[in-house]
């Protein structure tokens, strides 16, 4: 069962996604205790500077303007809980944006929904027009490192069926 967990956001620092993932993941245990429990949180930086959800698409501009040719990271903090078991990694996704246009980003702004996007922006839709090339997870940059979540559950002893 899926149960979303809201937790304040704020301007972060990679290693704070971590602390974001973690009260995600207690809320949701403290309601299921011998549940499993996955909880992850994703912020995008570049330069030392955090570009969360954009708060209105002059800020979306702004920040796709800043990613525009150059490498930025993706991070996720992810926490995963079985009763009384915990595990938790720091995943980093390193991400390339070819130099973008003013006409691009004014097309991409109008045509995708960002204001619910770190980054404001999805690997999964329109911007994969925008990546020249990318170093790690790809699924990271979507939210949810798979290769880092399989490894863990494999390490508190969960196995695939069939």
């Amino acid at each position: 069962m899926v149960h979303p967990q809201v937790a304040e956001e704020e301007p972060v620092a990679p290693e704070d996604l971590l602390r974001l993932a973690e009260k995600k993941a207690e809320a949701v245990a403290a309601q299921f205790p011998q549940a499993l429990v996955i909880a992850a949180d994703t912020g995008v930086f570049r330069d030392g500077r955090s570009f969360g959800k954009p708060r209105d698409r002059e800020e979306a501009e702004v920040f796709l303007r800043t990613l525009s040719g150059g490498w930025h990271s993706v991070y996720t903090g992810l926490v995963v809980r079985l009763g009384p078991e915990r595990r938790r990694r720091l995943v980093e996704t390193r991400v390339l944006f070819r130099p973008l246009s003013p006409e691009e980003i004014a097309w991409y702004l109008k045509k995708e929904k960002v204001l619910d996007k770190a980054g404001a922006y999805g690997i999964q839709g329109r911007a994969a027009a925008f990546v020249e090339r990318i170093e790690g997870d790809f699924y990271n940059v979507m939210g949810l490192p798979l290769c880092a979540l399989w490894q863990i559950l494999l390490d508190l002893g969960w196995r695939p069926n069939g």
